[in-house]
C-alpha cells in the first residue's frame, strides 16, 4: 500500500512569452514541495507533462532527476509520459538516468494525454493517436526488458539489436499505464500485465468500479496472480484546517483552473454549486479537513481496494505557503490514518 502525491506544475502564463519568470519560481516551488514530501515519508511524487503556457513542466525526467539529488526515500514518477508523442529509444534513456541518479526509485507512468498540442509540436499525426500509442508501448516494454532490442513498426525507425543505455539500476523500470476510464485502457494495461492508474477528475467515484473490475478481470485472464495485480486511483486532494475554511479557499482557484482548461473543450463556467457537489461524499473531488478526507479516501479503498493512492494535491495557481501545508497534513496525519483505517478493514 502506497500514498503518493502528484502535480502539473500549474502556473499564470508568462506576461512576457520570451521569459521564463513564472516558469522559474513554479519550479522552485515545486523542488520545495517533492523534498518536503520525501522529508515526511510520502511513498512516491508524480509529475506531469505539458505543452501549455499555463504549465511549467514540459519533460518530468528533467524535473524528476532534479528531485532525485534533492531526495532520499521518495519514489519519482512521471504523471503521465505522453508516450504517444514520445521517442521510447529517449524516454527509457532519459528515466534510466533518474534511476541512476536516484538509487533506483525511478518509474515511468505512460499514458496518452488529455491534451494534443504535442501532436503537432513534435510532428505526429493526431489521426494516429491510438496506434502511435500502441506502439510505442510495445517499443518501451522491449527497450525496458532487453538492452538489445530488435523491434519493427510503422510510427518509428526499426531497431535491429542497437543497445539502448544507459541502463536502469535494475535493468527494468517499473512502467504503469495512466488511464482516465476508457475499458480499452483496461484491456491493454491487463494484455501487458502493467499496472494500472485511473484518474478520477469527474463524475462519482462508484461509476469507477466497473472499470477496476473489468481491469481485474483481464489481469487474471492475462495469468497475472490476484497478489501481483496493482491499482492506483488519483483524485484532486486539497487539505486545511476546516472543512468551510479550506474549501472557501480553494474555490476559487480550482474554479480558475477549471474554466481555463474547459475554455477550448466547450465547459460552462463552475459554479460554487457544481464545486460543492463535487467535493460531497462520492464526489470526484475531495477538499476539506484531515476527517473529511480520510474518510473520503477509505470510501475509495472500500470501492476499489487500491494499492496506490495519488492525491494531486498540487493544482492550480494555489498560493505556495497553502499547498504546502496540504502536504503536510496529507503526509503526516491522513495517509496515517488512512492506513490504520485500512488495517482494521482486513
Amino acid at each position: 500500500m502506497e500514498f503518493g502525491l502528484m502535480t502539473f506544475a500549474d502556473m499564470a502564463p508568462e506576461s512576457d512569452l520570451s521569459k521564463g519568470l513564472n516558469a522559474q519560481k513554479r519550479l522552485v516551488d515545486l523542488m520545495e514541495e517533492i523534498t518536503l514530501a520525501d522529508r515526511l515519508g510520502v511513498d512516491v511524487f508524480g509529475v506531469g507533462e505539458h505543452h501549455r503556457d499555463d504549465y511549467a513542466v514540459s519533460s518530468p525526467a528533467t524535473v524528476l532527476a532534479a528531485a532525485a539529488v534533492l531526495t532520499k526515500n521518495i519514489k519519482l514518477t512521471s504523471a503521465v509520459s505522453v508516450l504517444s508523442s514520445e521517442d521510447p529509444v529517449r524516454l527509457y534513456q532519459q528515466f534510466a538516468t533518474v534511476d541512476l541518479l536516484s538509487g533506483g526509485r525511478a518509474e515511468i507512468m505512460a499514458g496518452r494525454g488529455s491534451f494534443t498540442e504535442s501532436f503537432p509540436l513534435f510532428g505526429y499525426p493526431i489521426e494516429k493517436y491510438h496506434t502511435l500509442f500502441e506502439e510505442k508501448l510495445d517499443l518501451l516494454l522491449k527497450i525496458n526488458s532487453e538492452p538489445f532490442a530488435t523491434w519493427k513498426g510503422t510510427t518509428r525507425a526499426s531497431l535491429q539489436g542497437q543497445g539502448v543505455f544507459p541502463r536502469a539500476v535494475k535493468g527494468a523500470l517499473p512502467v504503469w499505464i495512466a488511464a482516465g476510464g476508457s475499458p480499452d485502457s483496461a484491456v491493454r494495461a491487463a494484455r501487458h500485465r502493467l499496472p494500472l492508474m485511473l484518474a478520477i477528475i469527474g463524475g462519482r467515484a462508484d461509476n469507477f468500479v466497473p472499470f477496476i473490475a473489468h481491469y481485474r478481470k483481464h489481469a487474471l485472464a492475462e495469468g497475472l496472480p490476484q497478489d501481483q495485480i496493482q491499482v492506483g486511483i488519483n483524485n484532486h486532494v486539497f487539505i486545511g484546517e476546516s472543512d468551510q475554511q479550506i474549501s472557501d479557499a480553494f474555490f476559487p482557484y480550482y474554479a480558475q483552473m477549471m474554466d481555463r482548461v474547459g475554455k477550448d473543450r466547450g465547459w460552462m463556467p463552475m459554479t460554487r454549486q457544481q464545486y460543492d457537489y463535487m467535493r460531497a461524499p462520492g464526489g470526484a473531488l475531495i477538499v476539506g479537513s484531515v476527517d473529511t478526507v480520510v474518510k473520503r479516501i477509505v470510501e475509495e479503498y472500500r470501492l476499489f481496494g487500491f494499492t496506490r493512492y495519488l492525491a494531486q494535491a498540487s493544482l492550480g495557481f494555489v498560493p505556495h505557503e497553502l499547498t504546502m501545508r496540504s502536504i503536510e497534513l496529507y503526509a503526516t496525519e491522513v495517509v496515517p490514518r488512512v492506513r490504520e483505517a485500512i488495517a482494521k478493514l482486513g
